[in-house]
C-alpha cells in the first residue's frame, strides 16, 4: 500500500475512542513502524466516542477526498431508551427524570415515525454537540451549566427508520433498537431525544453504531469492509519503512 500516494482506511472506531483519536494514532504507527514523519492523516466526519462503528479515514492526497467522503449518506444502528432522559441525549451524563413507558410499543413507535420522522425534518442539535456559538463549541456552555444558549434547527434528511424490537427493562425503561440512514449533519442523540417526547415520554440515546456509508453514486460500504485498529497496526507493519530522503 502506498499511505503517503494515499490509501482509504475504513475502521471500526472502538469505544470512548474519538475521531482524533483513531487518526493520532494511525499517525504514531506510520511514524513507529515505516518511518514517515510528515504525513497528511483525517478523517471524513466525526462519530461521538460513546458510539462505534465505521469512521473512514484518509492519507495523503487521498486526504483531498475528505470533503467529498463526509457529504455521503450514513446508515446506524441505535438503542433508544425511553422513560429517563439526559442533558446531554446521551450516556454522556446521569439520566434524570421517570417518564410513562407502558403505551411505547413497536407499533406505535413505527407509526410516530412514518408521520413525523421521515424524508426532511427540522432538527435541534443537544446542547452536548461541537456546533460553534459565537466561536465556542456548544458543549462549551453546556459543560459551563449555561443551558440557555439558543440552538438553532436545521434541516436534514431522514431516508429511512425500521424499528426492529422493543424491550422492556427491569427497571421500567423500554429500549428500543432503531435503524436509521439519514444525511450528514444529523444527531442520532436528537432523534431519540424527540422521539421521547413526541411519545409523550422521555428518551436517550443508549448505545449507537455507525454501520455504513452510503454514497449515492458509489457502492454502498458496510461494517463488514471495517478494519480493527489492531489489523490497522498489522497491515502498518507489514509495509517496507520509508528511507529518510523519501520522507523529508
Amino acid at each position: 500500500m502506498d499511505f503517503i500516494a494515499g490509501e482509504t482506511l475504513y475502521i471500526d472506531k472502538p469505544l470512548k475512542w474519538t475521531s482524533f483519536d483513531v487518526v493520532n494514532k494511525i499517525r504514531l504507527m506510520f511514524r513507529n513502524y515505516m518511518g514517515i514523519r510528515k504525513i497528511k492523516v483525517g478523517h471524513a466526519g466525526t462519530l461521538d466516542p460513546l458510539a462505534t462503528g465505521i469512521v473512514v479515514v484518509c492519507t495523503g492526497r487521498s486526504t483531498k477526498k475528505l470533503e467529498q467522503l463526509m457529504n455521503h449518506d450514513k446508515e446506524y444502528v441505535a438503542r433508544v431508551r425511553f422513560g429517563q432522559t439526559t442533558p446531554s441525549c446521551d450516556l454522556e451524563t446521569e439520566p434524570e427524570g421517570s417518564y410513562a413507558t407502558e403505551h411505547i410499543t413497536k407499533e406505535a413507535l413505527e407509526k410516530v415515525i412514518a408521520e413525523k420522522f421521515t424524508g426532511e425534518i427540522e432538527q435541534v442539535p443537544p446542547m452536548y454537540s461541537a456546533i460553534r456559538i459565537d466561536g465556542k463549541r456548544a458543549y462549551e456552555f453546556a459543560r459551563k451549566g449555561k443551558t440557555d444558549v439558543e440552538m438553532k434547527s436545521r434541516k436534514v434528511t431522514i431516508n429511512s427508520m425500521k424499528v426492529e424490537s422493543v424491550e422492556k427493562s427491569s427497571e421500567g425503561t423500554i429500549d428500543a433498537i432503531v435503524r436509521i440512514s439519514c444525511s450528514k449533519g444529523t444527531y442520532i442523540r436528537s432523534i431519540a431525544r424527540d422521539l421521547g417526547e413526541t411519545m409523550d415520554s422521555g428518551a436517550h440515546l443508549a448505545a449507537l453504531r455507525r454501520t455504513a456509508i452510503e454514497p449515492a453514486d458509489g457502492e454502498r460500504i458496510s461494517e463488514k469492509e471495517c478494519l480493527t485498529m489492531e489489523q490497522v497496526e498489522a497491515l502498518i507493519k507489514q509495509q517496507p519503512p520509508i528511507v529518510a530522503e523519501e520522507n523529508k
